[in-house]
């Protein structure tokens, strides 16, 4: 639908508070710029938001003119859907409000909040609402694909806890999705990612969490894989509903608490949150680390928001990322073989795997209650993750994310994969399964039916 040559973008500025920012203008390379340095696309203009009025000026100018949309909140989309060549950013930043009734426990968030501006504010009052574990992270990417985390045992996703979103659909209108009001589209906000509307409010409900949790790491060598990942199982597969693991490979962080000789080193390692008693907490740890003595063995108090800061410098902006993700419904002999021999050819010591354990509340929603891709049984979510300092590394890493992701699909769940947790969009109805994805169709042709916004998990009208 690209129409750029003629756009006259002084008319935009003219229907906006907010600045428009074009190629010839200083701050044009900052505006486009995006977490994923693999990512280099250079836009008409970027329309910097100051209000609603002002989405639906950009909105409205986009679709009358025929011009590539891409919406940009945190920038994190490992795609890059942040950012389009020759088309219009819409920039929610400036729309980065976060207000918190602790009575109602309700938290309204503009549509270009960062999580930690909303784990900030929630945490002011010891509530939450589960999110993400980098707190640079978008809250509206985030949340429209799903959004998992710490709490997500406890409390299920984000989309889970969304009570409603005020929305500037693709003619420009405003309004407010909730169970009582349009709710069909509410349903495709949830885990239908950017295809429907720009948010630029989000009502949360909250819950009691922190402002202390317990912390826990226990990491492993390369050589001690096999065993400790075999007995990971037992471990996962009784935890208290107050604790949640995440494990996989990564390289011992550059900590105080890890000993010189271990840090930076390739291996296996769990991380251990309680939410509940120190004594439930201690005992997960131990019965962790009863069959293989870890290499470093660390647990303290830690604030939930220094606990949701903890992967932000190692993620931090300007690296060259990809990655490949997949759920699998158990944590086999078969997936722990294709990760111990695939682990150890990364070359970048950034790169990491990630299982995540999904259950508990995450379970306890319908398949169908929201648009989100994947099945809620018990399950693990796989995240590979390839992160380089330098771009001369990344083709090779990128590669090494692929044939990690190839071992690991005979082993992949039958029902839909997650949209957040993919550098590509090349399997999208797969995702959805055929069920949600005939739906979304469906609603796509009502809300969106000349295809405004798709740079995304596509969904097209009529596909």
């Amino acid at each position: 639908m690209t129409q750029t040559a003629n756009a006259p973008i002084a008319e935009l500025r003219g229907t906006m508070r907010g600045e428009v920012v074009e190629a010839a203008d200083p701050t044009y390379d900052e505006a486009r710029r995006v977490w994923n340095a693999a990512i280099d696309r250079r836009p008409l203009a970027v329309a910097m938001c100051a209000d609603e009025s002002d989405v639906q000026a950009a909105v409205r100018f986009a679709a009358t003119h025929g011009i590539d949309v891409a919406v940009r909140c945190g920038a994190h989309s490992m795609s890059g859907a942040s950012v389009v060549d020759d088309g219009l950013v819409i920039d929610l930043t400036g729309l980065n409000q976060v207000s918190v009734d602790p009575v109602a426990r309700r938290a309204r968030v503009g549509g270009g909040a960062l999580l930690g501006d909303l784990d900030a504010a929630t945490q002011a009052h010891g509530l939450a609402v589960p999110v993400g574990l980098i707190s640079h992270t978008g809250v509206g990417g985030l949340t429209l694909g799903g959004g998992m985390g710490w709490l997500s045992r406890k409390y299920g996703l984000s989309v889970d806890n969304l009570v409603s979103a005020r929305c500037v659909t693709a003619d420009g209108d405003l309004l407010t999705a909730s169970a009582t009001e349009n709710p069909d589209l509410f349903w495709a906000l949830r885990g239908g990612g950017g295809n429907f509307a720009v948010v630029t409010e989000f009502e949360f409900e909250l819950h009691e969490a922190g402002p202390m949790v317990h912390f826990g790491l226990l990491f492993w060598g390369l050589e001690q894989g096999t065993e400790v990942l075999r007995h990971a199982r037992s471990v996962i597969h009784s935890l208290p509903d107050d604790v949640n693991v995440v494990f996989g490979g990564l390289n011992a962080p550059p900590a105080p608490f890890v000993p010189e000789e271990h840090r930076l080193k390739p291996g296996y390692a769990m991380v251990v949150v309680g939410f509940g008693s120190a004594e439930e907490h201690a005992a997960v740890l131990e019965q962790a680390r009863s069959a293989v003595p870890p290499l470093v063995d660390f647990a303290s108090p830690m604030p939930y928001v220094e606990l949701q800061k903890m992967l932000d410098e190692a993620n931090g902006w300007g690296l060259y990322c990809y990655d490949k993700g997949c759920y699998v419904d158990e944590f086999s002999d078969g997936v722990i073989d294709a990760l111990v021999e695939h682990f150890p050819q990364k070359t970048s010591p950034l790169s990491i795997v990630l299982f995540y354990r999904l259950d508990g509340a995450y379970s306890a929603v319908a398949d169908d209650a929201t648009a989100f891709s994947g099945g809620r049984s018990p399950r693990f979510g796989v995240f590979i993750i390839a992160g380089c300092p330098v771009p001369e590394m990344f083709p090779a890493e990128r590669d090494w994310a692929r044939a990690l992701a190839t071992a690991l699909a005979p082993f992949a769940s039958d029902d839909g994969s997650y949209v957040n947790g993919s550098a590509e969009f090349d399997a999208v109805e797969a995702a959805y399964g055929a069920g949600k994805f005939a739906r979304l169709v469906e609603l796509k042709a009502k809300y969106d039916p000349t295809d405004l916004f798709h740079g995304n998990a596509r969904v097209t009208p009529g596909s």
